[in-house]
């Protein structure tokens, strides 16, 4: 059966919507109708080469569908199920799965080299871009990329829990460890800043300063929990100590992935202070420090990933907040889609536009 994906041929080649061919699902696999797709920084991140997994792909890791079929050896799941997709299943035997850091699973992304599909004008075969493919109107998925929906959260809503919320949550929560009371800085309001701007705001910072280039995401971020909205600029870590009676906030979260911003946000932090860095750069991305000041200042500079997040664990303790008001999904959304309109999102978000396109198939 023929259906409708985006495709990226090579690194730096333009995305290409097209028919694939997809097989059935085969032993341990599940075939998912999707409902939404989130466009992430990510996919953009692959398709030019920042992040390295063989290509030609089909792009895609955050969305939710239904079961359409499951293949022998599935248990646990029937068509008609709703999903939530996950680009990065943990094994649970390699060492950091052994540790308990299911983030950091060896085998996270082993799914990305199987041929999962091929062209149907030319039969070239496409790998699933980060394990899930998600910018299809169906995909075909290993059993432990998929997660039980949550209950009374709509599929539309329900698919940037498989990135931009996981992610932004995890950072908070996980990576940084915001206690209550604590001053929060925010870089980037992008679908991931704008959960995390929410994260800051349930785990009771007594203030969440956000940052960006845009003057038009001033209003979106102080939706999410902002208090303070500044412009970046070289005097960024000044105007963050002056709100923050000279001091710096106790905690910085980078959500750009660039070493300029990296460095303005560890500036940021007071002495003691701590930065989590989200943004995914590329290796040109050079951050530099002194010795001396490493000591002096006696801050934490830290890298996370998927927000340091177990999905199984937290995907029912964010669907609470969800149901309980405290997180707004659809506050993340700042664009609807169709498919063919991607590469129009991609080109938003070089020109650091908007918060998260959804793609609504």
């Amino acid at each position: 059966m023929v259906v409708r994906a985006a495709v990226v041929p090579a690194i730096g080649s333009p995305l290409e919507i097209t028919g694939i061919e997809l097989p059935d699902p085969g032993p341990g696999q599940v075939r998912v109708r999707l409902t939404a797709a989130g466009v992430c920084h990510s996919d953009l991140s692959l398709s030019n080469g920042t992040m390295r997994l063989p290509l030609p792909a089909v792009l895609g890791h955050e969305g939710a569908g239904t079961v359409l079929a499951v293949g022998e050896g599935v248990e646990g799941l029937a068509p008609g199920a709703p999903v939530v997709l996950n680009w990065a299943p943990s094994c649970g035997a390699c060492h950091p799965c052994s540790l308990g850091e299911v983030w950091l699973c060896a085998d996270a992304l082993s799914g990305a080299a199987r041929t999962h599909a091929r062209r149907s004008d030319d039969g070239t075969g496409l790998h699933p871009g980060l394990n899930v493919a998600a910018f299809a109107e169906e995909t075909v998925v290993d059993a432990s990329c998929v997660l039980p929906a949550p209950e009374g959260i709509p599929l539309t809503d329900a698919a940037l829990l498989g990135c931009a919320v996981l992610t932004g949550y995890g950072a908070v929560h996980h990576a940084a460890r915001v206690r209550e009371g604590e001053t929060v800085a925010v870089f980037g309001v992008g679908g991931v800043g704008l959960a995390t701007l929410q994260a800051a705001r349930i785990a009771g910072a007594s203030k969440i300063v956000a940052v960006d280039v845009s003057p038009e995401k001033e209003e979106l971020a102080r939706a999410a929990g902002a208090t303070d909205y500044l412009l970046a600029s070289d005097t960024t870590p000044r105007e963050i100590r002056a709100l923050t009676g000279r001091q710096g906030v106790d905690v910085a979260i980078e959500c750009v992935g660039r070493a300029t911003t990296i460095r303005t946000a560890w500036e940021s932090t007071r002495r003691g202070g701590r930065t989590t860095v989200v943004g995914i750069g590329g290796k040109d991305q050079q951050v530099t420090f002194n010795a001396l000041e490493i000591f002096h200042w006696g801050r934490t500079l830290s890298g996370c990933v998927y927000g340091n997040s177990d999905p199984a664990r937290d995907l029912p303790v964010i669907a609470d907040h969800v149901r309980a008001g405290r997180l707004d999904l659809g506050a993340l959304v700042t664009e609807r889609i169709a498919l063919d309109g991607i590469p129009a999102a991609f080109e938003n978000m070089l020109a650091g536009k908007g918060g998260r396109a959804l793609v609504v198939f």
